[in-house]
């Protein structure tokens, strides 16, 4: 009941706060719905290749404010790998190793990605059954862990989802 009290002590006056986060999701969605037709008109792009770069550069912007520090490092090695990837799959003519470099990293990415997702929903499952406690691990830092794992293997599998599908479809374009 202590560390309950606590608890509630420690979260009072959050519901200004996710008020606030509310409005913000609101006053976003409409912003962003305003300005995406005259940007699509402006600026022809795929709506896959505008969500792909949101997807891909929005998380930097957190993570540089947060200072989430792990998350930015492992970012900037996926980006600079899956760049000279996706550089590799877009020159014309198309050298004849890049089809085989581009799937085996992708594939790689696949494989982590969906360990880590199943890692991490696991974690987060022992978690709520309590299995946490036979490793004297606190249920907070049990799931947190399984979280983020959880959050790390689906972005980047959706992130690495995007990236193949671009790729494929310009080696595609490029050989006929």
């Amino acid at each position: 009941r202590v560390e309950h009290a606590r608890m509630h002590a420690k979260h009072r006056g959050h519901e200004a706060m996710h008020a606030e986060m509310v409005l913000i999701l609101i006053a976003t969605l409409v912003v962003a719905q305003l300005l995406l037709d005259p940007a699509q008109k402006a600026f022809p792009l795929p709506p896959q290749m505008v969500t792909l770069f949101q997807m891909w550069v929005v998380p930097l912007y957190f993570t540089i404010k947060l200072n989430w520090w792990r998350f930015l490092v492992i970012w900037v090695l996926f980006s600079a790998v899956t760049a000279f990837v996706t550089f590799r799959a877009t020159r014309k003519p198309l050298v004849q190793t890049t089809p085989r470099l581009v799937y085996k990293w992708f594939l790689l990415i696949y494989k982590i990605s969906y360990a880590t997702g199943i890692v991490g929903y696991m974690a987060v499952m022992f978690t709520l059954f309590g299995l946490n406690l036979l490793f004297r691990i606190k249920p907070e830092d049990a799931m947190d862990f399984g979280i983020s794992l959880l959050f790390y293997g689906l972005y980047y599998g959706v992130l690495e989802r995007d990236f193949a599908e671009m790729c494929a479809d310009y080696m595609a374009s490029t050989i006929g």
